[in-house]
């Protein structure tokens, strides 16, 4: 497995796989066609489906212009190796093709051009199933999280705490702005509103507003296209951090505490992005929001004072229980269902937590068969429940538009 350095990553939102991993491609393309007079750039796939409303178009712009970039739109047509694909062609002064180039966007803001395999990248990590790095932690008398540090050594603390102050950061920026998100849906922002409203409830309800109003928060920031981290996708940004800033003030955890939990749930990221995908256009929502919860529910565990045994059972089930979960963006945003699924998944992890905690971390299906359902329901699901924002709740809004109830002019509906 590849290092965490590859899962976490930061950058503008809304989307890893159609705006991080594009304007990386635009970046690169450009750096090694220095002559090229202009660009065309076909968008393939998922990619082209909901591009626009992913801001795939604007990245790339932004990274090639001055140079005239032409973009041709094919979501009728998917590439061999992955539903997110690109073609960069650089072009002479008289039109001709001085260079092309074929590649993927896989997820989480990663790239694999056409004809690599996963194994073409640098890897880190020699075990790549949780039952193998639980035996380790087990066998050597260690927690999940020094695993991470046997095999990165002591500079991924360094990376993780600039991490941690990014997703902080984002969430912050999300808690403190008002007003609606950009796109044609204009979605109010909600994460102020609902901070406030919990901070005035009893508990359990006090925890739950809490945990959500933090999630909306760093979503929310997303879908305005600021800067987030991935964890492990930026459509699914808001459910980690959420979990751990609760934590962190409801158990006065220390900083490196939470670079622990950090370090613990990307061990469960890498194993998912290993052995099945993160990627929502591959394997729908289960991929990211699923993945998200499993991560989060680790962390938590773990900062809870889980074993190992415990942990890889909360991240079991925060998978398990978003089996088949797909990806259908209304308007082709990261805002409907998406922002409400970061709240819903980041309470479902401390639920995880709770009830693995519980238990002596015994149970009978294991996280990495999960993993496995995991990327074989994603397979079964049909093209149009893979972010393409054709089926689904994006279907269904299509064809009956908002039909929210309005207030009439004295208040009454």
């Amino acid at each position: 497995m590849e290092s965490l350095k590859e899962l976490y990553r930061v950058g503008a939102g809304p989307s890893s796989s159609h705006t991080l991993g594009p304007r990386l491609a635009a970046e690169r393309f450009a750096k090694r066609t220095p002559q090229a007079a202009s660009y065309r750039v076909t968008l393939y796939g998922s990619l082209a489906a909901t591009g626009k409303g992913h801001l795939t178009e604007q990245v790339i712009r932004e990274v090639l212009t001055p140079r005239i970039t032409e973009l041709i739109w094919r979501a009728e047509q998917t590439l061999p190796e992955h539903p997110n694909g690109m073609e960069f062609e650089a072009l002479g002064a008289s039109g001709e093709v001085l260079e092309r180039w074929r590649v993927y966007s896989i997820g989480g803001g990663a790239l694999r051009a056409e004809g690599e395999t996963a194994q073409s990248a640098v890897q880190v990590y020699d075990l790549t199933t949780m039952a193998a790095i639980v035996d380790w932690a087990l066998q050597n008398g260690q927690p999940l999280w020094a695993h991470v540090e046997a095999k990165e050594g002591q500079a991924i603390w360094g990376y993780l705490t600039e991490v941690w102050h990014a997703m902080q950061a984002a969430l912050d920026r999300g808690l403190h702005a008002d007003g609606a998100l950009p796109g044609s849906l204009r979605l109010s922002r909600k994460a102020a509103s609902y901070l406030r409203k919990a901070q005035r409830m009893v508990e359990p309800f006090r925890s739950t507003g809490m945990v959500s109003a933090y999630a909306l928060a760093a979503a929310e920031e997303n879908a305005a296209g600021g800067v987030v981290a991935t964890a492990p996708t930026c459509g699914s940004c808001g459910v980690l951090p959420a979990v751990l800033r609760y934590l962190q003030e409801q158990s006065r955890c220390e900083e490196q505490e939470i670079l622990h939990g950090l370090a613990c749930a990307g061990l469960f990221g890498n194993v998912i992005k290993q052995n099945a995908s993160i990627s929502g256009a591959e394997v729908g929502c289960q991929g990211e929001i699923g993945a998200a919860c499993a991560m989060a529910a680790a962390a938590a565990t773990q900062l809870l004072g889980g074993t190992p045994m415990q942990i890889e059972y909360a991240a079991e089930m925060g998978l398990e229980h978003h089996l088949g979960l797909t990806c259908d963006p209304v308007a082709g945003l990261v805002q409907i269902p998406c922002i409400e699924r970061n709240a819903m998944a980041a309470t479902r992890a401390l639920d995880c937590a709770d009830f693995a905690l519980l238990s002596d971390g015994r149970h009978r299906i294991t996280f990495d068969q999960v993993v496995s359902a995991m990327k074989a329901t994603g397979k079964d699901l049909p093209s149009l429940y893979r972010e393409t924002a054709g089926g689904g709740l994006a279907r269904v809004y299509e064809q009956h538009g908002d039909t929210e109830p309005q207030m009439n002019t004295d208040g009454h509906r």
